[in-house]
């Protein structure tokens, strides 16, 4: 009995198989440039912050203004480069 149901089982897989092989390639989600424009919306998020920590003046330009612009960028650009489609090859 142990028999028959593993043949069974091998003539499912093959079959399933063969199916998807023979279909086109897998298509990811993303492509490299997604994955480059978040890997550079991180560093520009981090930047921000770097930014932000600065000096020991409290009320400095740089601090208030600069930094919070910057980190807001690279979460744009971070969510930009998550809604971007993938170029059609």
């Amino acid at each position: 009995m142990a028999q028959q149901f593993k043949s069974a089982s091998a003539a499912k897989t093959t079959g399933a198989a063969s199916k998807a092989t023979g279909t086109e390639p897998v298509q990811f989600i993303f492509d490299k440039s997604n994955y480059r424009l978040l890997i550079i919306s991180v560093a520009i998020v981090a930047f921000g912050f770097v930014l932000m920590s600065g000096t020991t003046d409290i009320y400095s330009t740089t601090k208030i203004v600069i930094a919070p612009i910057v980190v807001l960028a690279g979460f744009a650009l971070g969510f930009f480069a998550i809604l971007k489609k993938p170029a059609v090859k």
